[in-house]
């Protein structure tokens, strides 16, 4: 449970991040197939919920312990 609470942001930006990847798969896609990222609904839902992990990290503040 300290994991969880600890990174919150970063796991809520996680499930933002693959449903955003999963509609772009869903409404966009790709229609020859080739795409690599966008060709299959798993590959762009990693790939949205790793780049919504990333994004928002970047905002969660850095517990610092000073002596």
């Amino acid at each position: 449970m300290d994991f969880i609470s600890k990174n919150k942001l970063t796991l809520i930006g996680l499930l933002i991040g693959a449903l955003a990847g999963y509609l772009y798969y869903y409404f966009v896609g790709c229609a020859s197939g080739t795409c690599a990222i966008t060709s299959k609904p798993l590959n762009s839902t990693l790939y949205g919920a790793m780049m919504g992990a990333l994004l928002f990290n970047i905002f969660q503040k850095e517990n610092i312990k000073t002596k």
